[in-house]
């Protein structure tokens, strides 16, 4: 596999590579000093100094990420590790933080407020060697959750608003507000962690998203302020799970919500959304979106590798993959997918 391709799971977005990333030598690890130079210099780097609730700690941390990602990146796998904003967060917190609650979704199919139907797997024939829909100008520049652990509000919005300028809702790409769901949402559940399909059912409950300079984002959970929703969806459409295909070919027909496990085992607990995929020589991967700023992988997006031989692949991505469907008007038919449904 090419050295551009990474198969990192999403807990390495403690140490998730990106193209400014804080470079470790052999140097910054000779001694303590040096190590707390290089934590200086990342708490510098990353605004850092008002955040680190205890210093001493954190630096304790740091050392042992440092440690490892030095020693990672000396065994010639095919990507390499590099200091991000988490760099001073254990696995374990990064999880509780971003990943927690893990609300079970699948209540939404037993008669919460919307329905879903499963894709068909039928196979097309014209499904692309590699797409992005970034490159059609369908997805808008990466977002922020952070401190608030709503990444199924982010993954669904991210989907909704390329597929109100897919299909041609809207006139040009809406930036859409998360933080209506972080305070009303009922499913989505404030900073306590959920999944898109929950937020899709929220989205449809509240009759609607209004924009996001109407309703910024905070980074928590807070009074319900009035909004006026200038986009809706009419419910939720399921991606046959465990099917690399069918996942495929619904990617290449809009942006995708999709929960993987931050421990890269396939008890899903974080959402994230597929923009895209490429099937070359050198290898294959999914185009993942994040929204933990473009600081975390390669400017908010990872490659995912999507060679992986468990059907569920890698860290779970393809078992609960779900998107949204939008409101057809009197005028168009009521199929606007170029594949079918059942």
């Amino acid at each position: 596999m090419a050295k551009s391709v990474f198969v990192i799971a999403i807990i390495l977005a403690l140490s998730a590579i990106r193209s400014t990333s804080i470079t470790i030598t052999e140097r910054d690890l000779e001694t303590e000093e040096s190590l707390k130079n290089l934590f200086d210099k990342w708490v510098a780097d990353y605004g850092m100094e008002g955040d680190l609730d205890d210093k001493a700690k954190r630096f304790l941390v740091f050392k042992d990420n440092v440690k490892y990602i030095h020693e990672f990146n000396k065994q010639g796998h095919s990507y390499h590790l590099g200091l991000n904003q988490f760099g001073a967060m254990t696995n374990e917190e990064f999880q509780n933080m971003y990943a927690g609650g893990r609300i079970n979704h699948r209540r939404i199919r037993r008669g919460g407020a919307i329905g879903g139907r499963y894709m068909s797997e039928k196979v097309e024939n014209n499904i692309s060697t590699c797409f992005d829909w970034r490159q059609k100008g369908a997805v808008n520049p990466i977002k922020d959750m952070r401190p608030c652990g709503c990444s199924g509000a982010f993954s669904a919005v991210a989907s909704v608003e390329s597929m109100l300028f897919i299909r041609n809702v809207t006139n040009i790409l809406l930036s859409l507000s998360e933080q209506e769901l972080v305070d009303w949402g009922f499913f989505t559940a404030g900073c306590n962690g959920s999944s898109a399909e929950a937020s899709f059912a929220d989205i449809v409950g509240l009759g609607g998203l209004t924009m996001e300079c109407a309703y910024p984002y905070t980074g928590k959970q807070g009074t319900c302020q009035p909004y006026f929703p200038v986009a809706n969806i009419s419910g939720v459409e399921l991606v046959a799970p465990n099917n690399e295909t069918a996942f495929r070919i619904a990617v290449q027909n809009q942006p995708i919500s999709g929960i993987f496990n931050t421990s890269c085992g396939f008890n899903t607990g974080y959402a994230v959304t597929v923009v895209g995929y490429c099937y070359t020589i050198d290898g294959n991967y999914w185009i993942v979106r994040n929204s933990l700023g473009t600081s975390w992988g390669e400017g908010g997006y990872i490659r995912m590798n999507s060679d992986f031989p468990d059907p569920r692949g890698l860290c779970g991505i393809l078992t609960d993959p779900s998107y949204p469907t939008n409101i057809p008007s009197p005028a168009t038919s009521t199929d606007d997918h170029s594949y079918s449904v059942e």
